[in-house]
């Protein structure tokens, strides 16, 4: 059957330069037609999707379900121990097969008809196949090998799984590029253990929340937490990494290193933040953190586009998965997890410090409004632009100016060449 054909989204004239984004429609964040394409071009297109960990599925027969934006999928261990990914609706009437989150089974029953479907997705069974007191059934043409739910690639990096409905995607590492692979390799150095899940709902679309991460201009003027205690400051000493498709980041700061003079133009640019001797808290043992690594680092954030952010801060260790809900809705699914071979009293650690990050958290509690906000003021007028110049108006691939928009104009530079925008 072929698939329905979406006309294509008007053309418009994108603001600003032709070889460099410095302006965003505000249509972008609000218009369903577009959401509709990125379905398409983005999330079924030539990218890797972060659909989970594989200690989250260790047994052969274990399964969760996941969204890739608006298509439902079961990640599923065979009985051999190979991963398979497939989309999860019945190749008879598109009812979802799976409703529930995760677990264990030999096979898949749709619930509408109960066509069946083994562990990698191939359909084993239909009712009444040959009819009933040889009357009705299929047609003899009717060939089950013939028939399953889409198949999606299956890379695993490091126990990351990942999922691409495209042919065209290149393999994992050379997508993401060699600093991204270098620096999740670093984190996923041996493995791990979950240790829980957040959830968090936002009225605003995926794309406000994708930028976030990739915003350091933002975190030390938005975060008090952040600045107040020293968590991240724009003064401080790191790095920035940008892949030449713009979209695929990391960037990295230095525990202590961080230069007087800078620090004072900071806290006298950023006053409404710099909060020192204003607040304190209750127990300072929150912040009280262990290097588990020698190179000095203790905040690392990783963007691989499009829906998966990997962040160290301290101790806490977290990957964030974004779930889209048309043009002006997202969820960010939070897992939290440590090393299986760790010492109990750092994973007490990690969990303590895990109030740092969240929904709630110390540090990042202030990003949902302020996607809301300004999700809320392009829904006034669909007609503003977004100005991204912060460091420059091309993408410089590394930098270690913490508060550039690179990271930010690499992002819908590959967003642009995906989209045929």
């Amino acid at each position: 059957m072929n698939a329905i054909q979406r006309p294509p989204v008007p053309a418009f004239d994108w603001p600003g330069q032709q070889d460099s984004v410095t302006r965003v429609p505000g249509r972008v964040f609000v218009d369903q037609d577009i959401y509709a394409l990125e379905q398409e071009r983005i999330f079924r297109g030539p990218v890797w999707n972060f659909v989970g960990l594989d200690v989250e599925i260790p047994n052969p027969g274990d399964y969760k379900t996941v969204q890739i934006a608006d298509t439902p999928v079961i990640v599923s261990r065979d009985r051999d121990g190979s991963v398979h990914a497939w989309v999860n609706r019945c190749a008879h009437r598109n009812a979802k097969i799976c409703l529930d989150k995760q677990g264990n089974t030999d096979s898949f029953y749709c619930v509408y008809h109960q066509w069946g479907y083994d562990l990698t997705g191939k359909l084993i069974a239909v009712p009444f196949a040959r009819g009933i007191g040889g009357e009705g059934g299929m047609p003899a043409d009717f060939d089950m090998n013939a028939i399953r739910p889409k198949k999606l690639r299956v890379e695993n990096f490091c126990g990351v799984l990942f999922a691409s409905f495209s042919d065209d995607t290149p393999p994992f590492e050379q997508y993401v590029g060699p600093q991204v692979a270098k620096f999740m390799r670093r984190i996923f150095n041996r493995p791990i253990k979950v240790l829980g899940h957040q959830h968090q709902h936002m009225r605003g679309n995926w794309k406000l929340y994708a930028e976030n991460p990739r915003d350091g201009y933002h975190a030390s003027l938005l975060h008090l937490f952040f600045a107040t205690f020293g968590l991240f400051r724009a003064s401080q000493k790191g790095q920035l990494h940008i892949d030449d498709s713009g979209l695929q980041t990391c960037f990295y700061t230095y525990v202590g290193k961080e230069d007087e003079a800078a620090r004072q133009q900071g806290m006298k640019e950023a006053a409404h933040t710099y909060q020192e001797g204003t607040y304190t808290l209750e127990d300072m043992n929150l912040l009280k953190g262990k290097m588990e690594w020698d190179d000095g680092i203790n905040l690392v954030i990783i963007d691989v586009f499009p829906i998966m952010m990997l962040q160290q801060i301290a101790n806490v260790l977290n990957i964030r998965q974004f779930e889209p809900h048309g043009p002006d809705g997202v969820t960010v699914h939070y897992t939290f997890f440590g090393y299986a071979d760790e010492d109990p009293a750092l994973t007490d650690m990690r969990l303590k410090q895990i109030n740092l990050i969240g929904p709630a958290g110390l540090v990042s509690m202030e990003d949902g409004l302020a996607i809301e906000i300004v999700q809320q003021g392009i829904a006034k007028d669909g007609g503003a632009e977004a100005i991204i110049e912060m460091g420059g108006k091309t993408v410089a691939n590394d930098t270690t100016f913490m508060a550039s928009e690179d990271p930010v104009r690499g992002f819908w530079n590959g967003y642009r060449r995906l989209m045929g925008l």
